[in-house]
């Protein structure tokens, strides 16, 4: 599972990369909070999880890390489709679906601290 974490952070940090890019060529920023989640959320927090997973493969074949991967992918893209639309759009009528991959997003990732803080061990 770690391999496939670190293949799908590599396409967010593809998007998020695109993404800036993008604003810097048309010198609009508004889309700044979509950029940064997807960098710091995609790419950033699903490499390390990926490697956590991969340095411990014992620990990635729990039901949590399996929850947690479930949970953050489909809660980020879910919240930052939501955010571009609001923002890009000026309707906040994509809050809720904000808030829906956010909470997602959230509990996923609390289901990984809490996966690190109970049960991951050494394997030497």
């Amino acid at each position: 599972m770690g391999i496939k974490l670190i293949k799908i952070s590599a396409v967010y940090f593809g998007i998020g990369i695109i993404l800036g890019y993008y604003m810097s060529i048309v010198h609009s920023y508004a889309l700044t909070p979509v950029h940064v989640h997807i960098n710091l959320l995609g790419w950033t927090s699903l490499t390390l999880a990926g490697i956590i997973y991969y340095l411990f493969p014992a620990f990635s074949e729990s039901k949590l890390a399996k929850l947690h991967v479930w949970l953050h992918n489909r809660g980020l893209p879910v919240m930052m489709i939501g955010l571009f639309f609001m923002i890009v759009l000026e309707n906040q009528a994509f809050t809720p679906v904000v808030a829906a991959g956010a909470t997602l997003t959230a509990i996923g990732v609390l289901i990984f601290v809490y996966h690190i803080l109970k049960n991951l061990k050494s394997e030497r």
